[in-house]
């Protein structure tokens, strides 16, 4: 699966697990973990959306 994610989608996932890591550490600053965790997801989602366009010779 990594493999089909490419580095940008590895960022993402990083980012993800760094954003979901720092809500649990701290609730005060919950909207800085928010921000992370979504910024991770929209990058993992659009690596994925990538790839699967590349495989189909789409883009």
């Amino acid at each position: 699966m990594l493999n089909n994610l490419g580095p940008l989608g590895i960022v993402g996932i990083v980012l993800l697990l760094a954003g979901i890591a720092l809500i649990a550490y701290e609730s005060l600053i919950v909207a800085a973990g928010l921000a992370l965790a979504i910024a991770g997801l929209g990058l993992v989602v659009k690596s994925l959306v990538s790839g699967m366009l590349q495989s189909f010779g789409m883009f």
